[in-house]
């Protein structure tokens, strides 16, 4: 089990410092920093496909168990990826606000230390793959529906919830914007209005059911820790933080009004409502 887990993190090491570096090389050529989020969403089908085929390798028999998460580690990195990519192009030359603030506080040093950012974030896919590593290399015993248990079913739940709750939360934001009557306003329209950040709480619940999952091998427990630091990340770090402080810079007291009244991240009732048709 060793030398197949050492086999699968070498080796999706060395695929995430390729694939940052052509990702970094390419940003700089195009003056775009932001599509290292497409292709860093991407780059999970293939790190999911790599744990299974290593493990099938080196003497692992390949089970439904396996197939089905790679299954669902691809179509979910698919649907964000080109979600991502679009949103990208669309606004492209322009930058995505967070990489053109990273930037300006960079200056001359800015492509210097993207490229360590870039590697920070490939170093970050591998830690998250654990999931897919536990289920390509533990010899669990088959589940009793077509070799699947109750934690591989009731991970395939969660991981749905969380992949529609996300597409769901990015439709109403993306019709929100659309309207041109709605330029500057806040977003409050359904998921929105139950929380500030849904489509990174549904995100994160992805990664929750990855983790439930993968919790019927051996070893399985640890891969609680990629919903862990997904969490940290998301709610600490780089996701809800640089957001928050953007939002309020941009929209001053009516983003302030937004977060007395509306949870962070875990969508709860809205502590108090403001007239009008989603806009604060």
């Amino acid at each position: 089990m060793i030398a197949r887990l050492s086999a699968i993190v070498g080796l999706g090491l060395a695929f995430v410092v390729v694939e940052m570096a052509a990702t970094w090389f390419a940003s700089r050529r195009l003056r775009n920093y932001g599509i290292v989020d497409a292709v860093w969403a991407l780059g999970f089908a293939p790190l999911a496909i790599l744990a299974v085929m290593v493990g099938n390798a080196a003497g692992t028999a390949l089970t439904n168990r396996a197939l089905v998460l790679a299954s669902m580690a691809t179509l979910w990195a698919l649907r964000l990826g080109v979600h991502l990519g679009v949103r990208v192009r669309a606004h492209h030359p322009h930058e995505d606000v967070r990489y053109a603030t990273l930037r300006a506080d960079w200056g001359a040093n800015a492509d210097r230390r993207m490229l360590g950012f870039f590697l920070l974030q490939g170093g970050l896919q591998v830690a998250l793959a654990l999931p897919f590593v536990w289920v390509a290399v533990g010899d669990a015993t088959p589940g009793p529906w077509f070799g699947l248990g109750v934690a591989e079913l009731g991970g395939i739940a969660l991981w749905a919830v969380g992949i529609i709750g996300e597409s769901v939360a990015d439709a109403q934001l993306a019709r929100f914007r659309a309207n041109p009557s709605n330029r500057g306003g806040i977003c409050r329209v359904g998921l929105w209005n139950h929380s500030r950040h849904p489509n990174y709480f549904f995100e994160w619940l992805v990664w929750v059911g990855y983790a439930v999952y993968a919790s019927g091998s051996p070893w399985g427990w640890l891969a609680w820790a990629s919903p862990a630091l997904m969490y940290h990340f998301l709610v600490n770090v780089t996701g809800v933080p640089m957001t928050e402080e953007l939002s309020v810079r941009s929209r001053g007291d009516a983003y302030r009004e937004y977060q007395r009244t509306t949870n962070a991240f875990f969508p709860g009732p809205a502590r108090g409502s403001i007239e009008g048709s989603g806009r604060a």
